[in-house]
């Protein structure tokens, strides 16, 4: 399957799963606080690539792939999510994504996801902040989860994922590491193939 394919099969699952977020949104009255990047400030944070495939190449499509990869590369050390924007080094936990749009799974269930336990139950996979700060919503949301509260469920996301790349879908790795290979892939598919018919030439 081409890599253009592969990206439009991608953001259908994430339109999908923007439905069911804001309508979870809507029930749970649970959401980020602004300009908060504490979990993008996270050093361990894993992802597969496939989830960044649609950004790697909307970059391609930008001519902007290959110094990206580069970057990466002189970054080696760079542990936080490359594409994370802090506001300043001494708010290290306030920024924002600088491509929110083409941002990944992990990125979009966190928070609004949820896991099952050893029991069987469904637990929100969230931060502290949300659990502290909106304690009386979280505490509510917890118990209609399992009560029939419609709820992304991060297992059923990443198997939707890997049905569409099972190669790709199932590497997990930390972000930037699944952001190089992302990268890598695109440009690999199209080194010896022509620009993407349907798509704007960078030149």
């Amino acid at each position: 399957m081409s890599v253009a394919a592969r990206v439009k099969l991608v953001e259908a699952l994430y339109d999908q799963l923007e439905k069911e977020i804001a309508e979870f949104q809507l029930q749970s009255k649970l959401g980020c606080v602004a300009n908060c990047g504490k979990c993008c400030n996270n050093p361990d944070i894993d992802a597969s690539p496939l989830e960044f495939l649609p950004w790697a190449f909307h970059l391609y499509l930008k001519g902007e792939a290959e110094a990206m990869l580069e970057q990466l590369h002189t970054t080696a050390a760079f542990t936080k999510c490359f594409i994370y924007q802090p506001f300043s080094e001494s708010e290290a936990d306030k920024g924002r994504c600088s491509d929110y749009k083409h941002r990944g799974l992990i990125c979009r269930l966190f928070g609004y996801g949820a896991a099952q336990d050893k029991h069987g139950q469904l637990r929100l996979v969230t931060c502290k902040i949300i659990k502290e700060g909106q304690n009386d919503a979280f505490n509510t949301t917890s118990i209609a989860l399992n009560n029939g509260l419609p709820v992304p469920i991060f297992t059923d996301y990443y198997m939707n994922l890997s049905q569409i790349d099972f190669h790709m879908g199932n590497i997990v790795v930390p972000i930037n590491k699944a952001l190089k290979l992302a990268l890598e892939e695109v440009l690999q598919y199209y080194a010896y193939r022509p620009f993407p018919q349907g798509h704007i030439d960078r030149e």
